[in-house]
């Protein structure tokens, strides 16, 4: 039975007995021009602020990236993808905008002529929607010209997409110069408001320009499904046709598109005033001036694509201490004892400086509460302190010997947790001891994953069951280079799980994944009285779902929790961080825990046993140590088997094996020695031919929404 990969698959017609896996649209992508993810990650400490060999600049992108998680937290995750993801991976499904930011068009086509771009447009015609900011605007007109006449700037020629029916006509200004600010300007825009009538929408603005154009004659297009957004209030350097269109609105098929020559995305807290000359100050401050209206009009232009805007936009938080606490006293002070050959010392602080992050370090004793203030997140009211790279900040590592009061941590309750922490432990049937008996806790924090997984110093003293967990994400990490989207309410935490390497071949590591998953499922329906029939189930391999407590005669099933697994081999053991991010209390981006107990929990026990994450966390790690102290004993027996196909959602699902030339095969289960899924060829009138395939994915991500197995991004 060969082991094969299979990419994205399509699904058989379902059986009434078959859960609806329903697929929200959550991503906002943004292209980040280069090839490969990690030629972009490359290319961030690399590239100056000049277009990269396929078309985006760096600086674009972040500016992109940064506006709009501001603007859309926390309905949806903002991701960078790269040409490779949009050429190979199936990200239309769950994409609900693709955005194309500056830099230079021709490098978008070298890469996306053909193949990638008829995927771009057929994502549009079938109800996508695509953002283009300057050359993302040029991009996805019919036609773009570009410095015509100049022999070493003219860029003229037809495009692919055509989402604008004639030409992007420009510089609109003069004075454009690659790698340069020499032609930015704050450009004032004229807003059509008749054509944006949601929100408070500004009637004039100013907007970063440097080198987009005009959409030429686009008045003349409206029968076309062609509406004019905004015009340029200013002379232009172009012959504009009819108008003076600087941004516009497209209808296409089902979806829609907008495109723009200025840069409403720029933000003019993360331009700097002095890096170009004395006139570039007056463009900053006459942007700082119109702030207000910019971020209006950009608002206004998401929700005509549809998209659910924030009602705040969203400040961009400073990280918090990371308090280090114990059941025992005694647990973090002999990790900090563990750490001392690695800590440096200035005279008057000790650090620990580590792959990912430099930590400061505060021993018991030195820490008070006239340190409470910087301590804690900075008031999201004040203004925003524009983009901020994380793995520069120097992070507080707080060493407890004694539980931290709610002053310290006023969004976690610690006598809570181990309180709850305690009653679990005592009535497990595995003397469960291990998981969250040692707790990090920040309110804000970048990941919790990434915190432990990325810091190899810090993770090697970390003792089997430490658990780092969280209020608020800024970085959070899914599979793959998935963004785990982590607002407040949702329960986010990472467990250190160390794997002894004489048990790979009785219990092999691969199943720690399972056992995670397990974990959440059975926590969630062993937390209260009342709860052992909520409707949550796995999807493999290791994703939670739930009845969508909106529509459960459709019976869709819709996504609440995510699970995260790195592993390293250190000291002769494997060190797995397992990190698990659930919708507790949130309502956004799909559903939470709340609303399924509200719903489906025995009448009464949502009242009596309303969900804390507290107490959740607690409930969770011990079941999770339950199952792994079994697993580490027997394996993954039939048992535990059992076990998993009790809520598993995908037995005897029908689906279609796209690259073994479309055969149908029906899903059997799994196998128990590494825990690859069983599919059993379909013949004539779907009656097993006997062949049975071994399925295992691309980057631990599989599929369901079409049938089987596809790359997520």
């Amino acid at each position: 039975r060969p082991i094969i990969s299979l990419r994205q698959s399509t699904m058989a017609t379902p059986t009434g007995n078959e859960a609806n896996l329903t697929a929200k649209r959550l991503n906002v992508l943004v292209y980040s021009g280069s090839l490969t993810h990690s030629a972009w990650q490359l290319s961030r400490f690399l590239t100056d602020n000049g277009p990269t060999g396929t078309g985006t600049t760096v600086d674009s992108v972040r500016h992109c990236v940064y506006t709009l998680r501001r603007l859309l937290a926390p309905h949806y995750a903002v991701t960078p993808v790269t040409g490779d993801m949009l050429l190979k991976e199936p990200w239309t499904a769950t994409c609900a905008l693709l955005v194309i930011p500056g830099g230079a068009d021709l490098g978008y086509g070298r890469t996306l002529n053909g193949a990638g771009n008829r995927r771009i447009a057929q994502f549009v015609r079938r109800g996508g929607k695509y953002l283009g900011l300057c050359a993302g605007g040029y991009y996805g007109c019919k036609r773009c010209e570009f410095e015509v006449g100049d022999k070493t700037m003219e860029v003229v020629g037809d495009r692919e997409l055509g989402f604008f029916p004639g030409t992007c006509r420009g510089g609109a200004f003069p004075g454009f110069v690659y790698h340069s600010e020499a032609g930015a300007r704050a450009a004032g825009l004229d807003v059509s408001k008749e054509a944006l009538s949601v929100g408070v929408v500004p009637t004039h603005f100013r907007s970063y320009y440097n080198g987009g154009g005009v959409f030429v004659d686009a008045p003349l297009f409206k029968d076309k499904g062609v509406e004019v957004l905004a015009n340029y209030s200013e002379n232009l350097n172009v012959d504009p046709g009819e108008g003076a269109a600087a941004v516009v609105y497209c209808k296409v098929g089902d979806g829609a598109a907008i495109l723009t020559g200025p840069h409403p995305e720029f933000a003019a807290v993360n331009l700097d005033p002095k890096a170009n000359g004395p006139g570039y100050k007056d463009v900053v401050d006459a942007l700082t001036a119109d702030d207000k209206e910019r971020t209006d009009f950009l608002k206004a232009c998401l929700s005509k694509l549809g998209l659910n805007v924030a009602q705040d936009t969203t400040a961009v938080p400073s990280l918090s201490s990371l308090h280090v606490s114990g059941l025992d006293a005694e647990g973090p002070l002999e990790i900090l004892s563990l750490l001392a050959p690695a800590l440096t010392n200035d005279n008057k602080n000790e650090y620990l400086k580590d792959e990912n992050d430099t930590f400061r370090i505060e021993r018991p004793g030195t820490w008070n509460l006239n340190d409470l203030e910087e301590s804690l997140p900075s008031d999201p009211s004040k203004p925003s302190d524009g983009i901020i790279d994380y793995k520069e900040v120097i992070k507080r590592l707080v060493f407890h010997d004694d539980v931290p009061s709610s002053k310290l941590t006023p969004y976690f309750n610690h006598h809570a947790f181990y309180a709850n922490l305690r009653q679990y432990q005592y009535e497990s049937r595995e003397g469960a001891s291990e998981f969250g008996s040692n707790l990090m806790y920040g309110e804000v924090v970048t990941s919790t994953n990434t915190i432990m997984e990325k810091n190899t110093q810090l993770l090697r003293q970390l003792p089997h069951g430490f658990t780092a967990t969280a209020t608020v994400q800024v970085a959070g990490r899914g599979r793959g280079s998935n963004v785990w989207i982590s607002p407040a309410g949702s329960l986010i935490f990472s467990t250190v799980v160390r794997h002894p390497i004489e048990k790979i071949q009785s219990a092999p590591v691969v199943f720690i994944q399972y056992l995670s998953a397990m974990a959440v499922v059975k926590g969630i329906k062993s937390y209260a009285k009342g709860y052992e029939n909520m409707p949550v189930k796995l999807k493999w391999p290791n994703d939670i779902y739930a009845l969508d407590p909106e529509d459960p005669e459709q019976k869709r099933y819709t996504k609440i929790c995510g699970i995260l697994i790195n592993s390293h081999f250190m000291s002769n053991e494997y060190i797995s961080v397992v990190g698990i991010g659930l919708n507790a209390t949130n309502a956004s981006p799909t559903t939470a825990l709340t609303a399924l107990a509200a719903r489906y929990a025995s009448p009464g026990a949502a009242a009596a046993s309303p969900v804390t994450l507290e107490k959740l966390l607690a409930r969770i790690l011990t079941t999770f140590e339950d199952l792994y102290t079994r697993f580490l004993r027997t394996g993954f027996d039939h048992g535990f088997e059992a076990m998993y196909y009790e809520d598993w959602l995908h037995m005897h699902q029908i689906v279609t094996l796209e690259e073994e030339g479309g055969a149908r095969a029906r899903i059997q289960g799994i196998t128990r020695d590494y825990g690859l899924l069983l599919a059993e060829e379909l013949g004539l009138n779907d009656r097993p031919t006997g062949r049975v395939w071994q399925l295992q994915s691309d980057s631990n991500s599989f599929d369901f929404f079409r049938g089987l197995v596809k790359r997520k991004i």
